[in-house]
């Protein structure tokens, strides 16, 4: 999983921290995250939720509300209203950064405001709650006569204001309107915000709708199988409202290779090849989502399993005793230098083969079809629509690679 920061300016014109995990492999969806009342965005929930969903294949951004800085000891939350405005000014923080959210999660308080932004932002096709309360004003109930309260094992100063923010707001109707798949997640043992109140969540919306018991987690899902469930459920749950529909089109012809954007980000590719569909994408450092090999890394890979393919060949025509070939492919680009693109091969050969075999197998690697392609060049003929001709079929390439062994 990477983590990354995404820190950005409100509206307001307030420096807002975030931070974004990304799975390490594909991405399967983007959501925003809203943690519970005075947590703050690296509390143990909310990391351990967003890095859950991350190595879940959702990369996940989580935000500070206004008034709950992560160097602060003392948290003063702003109200309800502002952190509603947070998730809407990140949500057009991710849509200016091509990874517009699909699914809200919210923790506890967050919950509920992850309902109140949702029909302010249009790509948002899901909805997650967990320990969320049905009534705003319930914080309330958790809040001393005094101007400080320990919440959640924090000690957070209480504003008039604050207060006064919880008041009127009719989470019925926005329920009723939500026009969102919602999914609501609770622990009938919270000590916290009651099983009722997600039961009246529940019961106020409209379908497309799930309820999912967390049987003994507490309200802050201290434990991390709780918080590895949930985000397993979630990211099972939202597959059918968030990911990219499939493309309907016909496949390539055999030979042929497809790459379509996708619109996520700015540079990932749908790759079909062979029957297979992956992503192709650049590093986060350039402006991509890391969610897929890069082009010269799909390069490096048709070289490196075209010579593992051939030392297979030629070791089976021989006789010899090769146990396993792996092989791994770096490029890099060298200024001033001709040519100026280098792909270094490193061949590991497994088995009980002498060194006179093993060299031979080193010199073979040298003839598979893929090397004398990049060694020699290649004529490249673009046109517009489908391939003039057939591309050569496997057959042919097999045959390539039996002539490389020929002694």
């Amino acid at each position: 999983m990477l983590t990354e920061n995404f820190d950005f300016t409100a509206p307001d014109g307030r420096a807002v921290a975030a931070r974004l995990d990304r799975p390490a492999g594909q991405t399967r969806a983007h959501a925003l995250f809203a943690h519970c009342f005075a947590c703050g965005k690296d509390a143990l929930a909310s990391a351990r939720i967003s890095r859950a969903l991350a190595a879940e294949g959702i990369a996940t951004l989580r935000i500070d509300f206004a008034g709950v800085e992560a160097l602060r000891s003392r948290a003063a939350p702003e109200g309800f209203g502002a952190d509603v405005a947070d998730l809407v000014a990140a949500a057009a923080r991710m849509r200016d950064g091509g990874i517009a959210p699909r699914l809200l999660v919210g923790h506890s308080l967050g919950g509920a405001a992850a309902i109140a932004a949702a029909g302010q932002i249009p790509e948002v096709a899901a909805v997650a709650t967990i320990a969320a309360p049905f009534d705003v004003e319930h914080v309330m109930k958790l809040l001393g006569p005094g101007p400080e309260a320990h919440v959640g094992g924090r000690l957070v100063q209480i504003k008039p204001a604050f207060v006064e923010g919880l008041r009127g707001h009719d989470q019925a109707a926005r329920l009723k309107e939500l026009g969102r798949a919602l999914l609501v997640l609770h622990s009938p043992v919270d000590e916290v915000v009651s099983l009722d109140e997600a039961a009246e969540i529940f019961v106020a919306a409209k379908h497309p709708k799930s309820f999912v018991s967390l049987d003994r987690a507490d309200h802050m899902l201290s434990a991390e199988v709780d918080i590895a469930y949930a985000a397993a459920v979630i990211a099972a749950w939202a597959s059918r409202y968030v990911e990219a529909p499939k493309s309907p089109e016909e496949p390539p012809a055999d030979g042929v290779v497809r790459a379509h954007e996708t619109g996520a980000g700015k540079f990932q590719v749908r790759v079909h090849a062979g029957g297979a569909v992956l992503n192709a994408d650049e590093p986060v450092s350039v402006g991509g989502l890391a969610s897929g090999p890069t082009p010269y890394e799909l390069v490096g890979a048709g070289l490196a399993a075209c010579t593992a393919m051939t030392l297979r060949l030629y070791a089976d025509h021989k006789g010899w005793p090769l146990a396993r070939a792996s092989v791994e492919v770096r490029h890099e680009k060298r200024k001033g230098e001709t040519p100026a693109d280098l792909f270094e091969r490193s061949v590991c050969i497994d088995g009980e083969l002498d060194g006179t075999q093993r060299e031979r197998l080193l010199e073979i690697a040298d003839r598979c079809p893929v090397h004398r392609t990049l060694e020699g060049g290649a004529a490249i003929r673009t046109v517009e629509g489908a391939p003039r001709a057939p591309a050569p079929g496997e057959e042919e390439h097999f045959a390539e690679m039996e002539r490389a062994c020929e002694d």
